[in-house]
């Protein structure tokens, strides 16, 4: 009954049905109360999304798995410092964190969330050691800026790691695997020849037990009964013998060690036409088998076919105690003990008795050809062995060509991840995780276009598989596509895109994301900041979410909101340089211009290459006075980003500022060139022309600006720079005045 229940629940766990593993797992508990049982009805309530009820049931476990689940459940419901707890060892368990390199990621994360920087990363670090392919925890350190080059951290040291790993795991895995097919095969043997014994009437019972080989007598009666060297399947040794499968032929030399009387009884079962293949020369060759050696009898049958794929009726090799002491591992299995079943002379109709017998007849055979040299290596042939070394260096080379492109574009060096992607294959490449990379990095360097079109191609992909891959596609859509088409101001495709993501899922943050968005792009605010709430409310430690409210609380001028949602999301990632942005922007509407420039070299450090970042620290140095080092951001901001125009257009006026208007009016015509439809840079090179005493070009410049359609606040200013053209500016400063 517990058997029967615990495969039905696993079954259910693997097909999704948590609910009826539920009720199947409360049953089993009822009925076997057990720490373990209770593990499994803890996994059942965590894969239905109810970690309060895994939470009650197993508080004051001890068990390591149950302090793992247990902490799981606390991270779940936000209760850091019982998770932190129930994973770190103490007096009442001294073992290390339970669950190795998951239980060490769990106890990252709730550092993270903590604050706690440093434990944090340390975690990560000893995840990585015991696991090289725990991807997650390198993320992690990608993102808290403390990662290592990926040709560190997956080494030859992983290799030895994993190559270790996988063997114990074949090993352990195999010892299980041979003792369960081993039983199966011979209660499959016993009751073949139960059913056998239905067609022979009027035999003893001794004799019936002799063909029953049953696992329920002992050893010892066997022998008895037998007076043979035969031992059954407790001992794992020599395999019982048993009935060639083919009728026409005569059965395959295979009774090496057992006496004649016990060959005939289980030949008389199957009448005259079996018995008269049995001839006095099958007997002495028989007798010969059994006093040869064993490496003769071998090279006498390499007639025998080998094949390396399993048939239906292929089952593991029993060992004798003159081949091993212990149990082979799975690839030794795998790699040595195989063969074809051979697949001539089966008649049309089969019975029982004959399949019955036919995994039996394999395993001799197989019994009959391995070598004794295939056990003294434990870990496998040395094929296997190859394999295995070449598949743990594929994956080791791709996870750092994967692990360099993810720690340069989480390092802002958006041009190298570029780079680094490229050399991935075809197949890797347009997997959906490495075309969101691939757009991240578009969308960091600004070129919305390409990155338009990287994501529109993973939107593409995701439609094709969707259900499976809708929680790629929110995450795709949520932070970068629909804040790509706010900035290309593709307004109708945004809306189309949050009507999709709330048919997909309600309850999603990211779905909120964006059709607020698509709100902010209309100028309507005050939903837009709804929507970003209500996406917190669902996510608390959604970071964008609180940068996007603080953004629309600048919009709508409450810079104090804003603030506040700035500093929460700093609160949750430290590292997210869009809140330093927003609280910088923040501050430099308020004329906090030393604070402005602080939030902007906090931003700076995170994002380097960030163009606008520079242009907007410079525009801070150029209101605090500082004019030459604001002069200096905006050439690095320039030398960043040549395509941008704001840091040129905030250069020329600073120049125009200073007095120096050649060089302002050269940069201005340079800008002109790039922008010729920006209304600003028309007004300044008015103004420009206007201190030039060059008043026809002002003019037309002036002219040429309101064409433009500028908004009305700058539409007011520049007509009132036109009437001002023959103005005197003695008469001009003291109007001023």
């Amino acid at each position: 009954m517990e058997n029967l229940l615990l495969n039905s629940v696993e079954k259910n766990l693997s097909q999704f049905m948590f609910t009826n593993a539920i009720f199947l797992c409360q049953r089993l508990l009822a009925q076997f109360p057990s720490e373990v049982n209770l593990q499994l009805l803890a996994r059942c309530y965590l894969s239905n999304s109810q970690a309060y009820s895994a939470y009650y049931i197993l508080k004051g476990s001890k068990m390591p798995q149950s302090r793992y689940l247990f902490a799981f459940s606390c991270f779940k419901l936000d209760l850091l410092g019982e998770a932190e707890t129930a994973l770190l060892p103490s007096k009442e368990y001294i073992e290390e964190v339970p669950g190795g390199a998951a239980g060490h990621y769990l106890l990252g994360l709730i550092y993270r969330y903590a604050g706690r920087k440093n434990s944090s990363i340390q975690q990560f670090r000893m995840a990585l050691s015991l696991d090289p392919l725990c991807w997650e925890a390198y993320g992690e350190l990608c993102s808290l800026g403390a990662a290592e080059e990926a040709s560190t951290v997956f080494s030859n040291v992983s290799s030895h790691c994993l190559q270790k790993t996988c063997v114990a795991q074949k090993v352990s895995f195999s010892e299980g695997a041979i003792i369960d097919q081993l039983t199966d095969s011979d209660k499959a043997s016993k009751d073949a020849r139960l059913w056998q014994t239905e067609d022979a009437p009027g035999e003893s019972q001794q004799d019936l037990k002799i063909k029953q080989f049953g696992p329920d007598i002992p050893p010892d009666t066997y022998r008895q009964l037998n007076n043979s060297s035969h031992t059954n399947v407790w001992d794992l040794k020599t395999p019982s013998p048993v009935l060639s499968q083919v009728l026409d032929a005569p059965p395959p030399l295979l009774y090496k060690n057992m006496r004649r009387p016990a060959v005939e009884g289980l030949m008389s079962v199957h009448g005259e036409s079996r018995r008269k293949y049995v001839s006095e020369e099958m007997s002495a060759e028989v007798a010969e088998e059994s006093g040869r050696r064993r490496s003769a009898r071998i090279a006498a049958r390499k007639k025998i076919p080998i094949s390396q794929s399993f048939g239906k009726d292929s089952q593991w090799l029993h060992l004798s105690p003159s081949e091993s002491n212990y149990v082979p591992s799975l690839s030794s299995m795998i790699g040595k003990c195989k063969i074809q079943s051979s697949k001539e002379g089966i008649p049309d109709t089969v019975t029982l008795n004959d399949s019955a017998t036919t995994s039996d007849q394999s395993i001799s055979d197989r019994g009959s050809c391995v070598n004794d040299d295939e056990y003294s290596n434990p870990n496998g042939s040395s094929a296997d062995r190859f394999s295995l070394v070449s598949g743990i260096s594929e994956v080791l080379n791709l996870l750092k060509i994967l692990g360099d492109g993810h720690r340069h574009l989480l390092m802002y060096n958006c041009q190298e991840a570029l780079l680094v992607y490229q050399k991935l294959s075809q197949k890797q490449y347009n997997t959906h995780w490495v075309l969101m990379q691939v757009g991240k990095a578009y969308f960091e360097l600004q070129d919305y276009f390409n990155a338009d079109s990287v994501f529109t191609l993973v939107h593409q992909h995701c439609s094709l598989y969707r259900p499976a891959s809708i929680s790629m596609l929110l995450f795709c859509f949520s932070d970068f596509l629909s804040l790509v088409l706010k900035h290309l101001k593709e307004e109708m495709r945004l809306g189309y895109l949050a009507q999709e993501l709330i048919s997909v899922d309600r309850l999603s943050p990211e779905t909120w994301c964006a059709v607020g968005n698509c709100y902010s792009l209309r100028k309507d605010h005050e939903t837009a900041l709804k929507m970003f709430q209500r996406a917190i409310q669902l996510n608390e430690r959604f970071t964008y979410a609180h940068t996007l409210c603080g953004h629309e609380f600048a919009a709508l001028e409450e810079f104090e909101y804003a603030e506040r949602c700035y500093r929460r999301a700093l609160s949750i990632d430290t590292r997210h340089y869009n809140a330093w942005y927003g609280l910088g922007m923040t501050y430099l509407h308020l004329e906090k211009y030393e604070f402005a420039q602080n939030q902007f070299q906090m931003a700076l450090q995170i994002n380097p290459r960030s163009s606008v970042i520079m242009c907007y620290s410079g525009i801070a140095l150029h209101e605090s006075k500082r004019n030459d080092e604001a002069l200096k951001m905006m050439e690095k901001a320039i030398i960043a980003d040549t395509k941008n125009p704001l840091p040129k257009y905030y250069k020329a006026n600073i120049l125009a500022n200073l007095g120096d208007y050649h060089k302002a009016k050269k940069v201005l015509e340079e800008l002109k060139d790039c922008a010729p439809q920006e209304s600003s840079v028309h007004a300044l090179l008015g103004k420009i022309y206007k201190q030039l005493k060059l008043y026809d070009k002002a003019v037309l410049h002036f002219g040429t600006a309101l064409d433009l359609n500028p908004s009305p606040s700058d539409a007011a200013k520049i007509k009132a720079y036109m009437e001002r053209l023959i103005v005197p500016d003695e008469l001009e400063t003291e109007e001023n005045l």
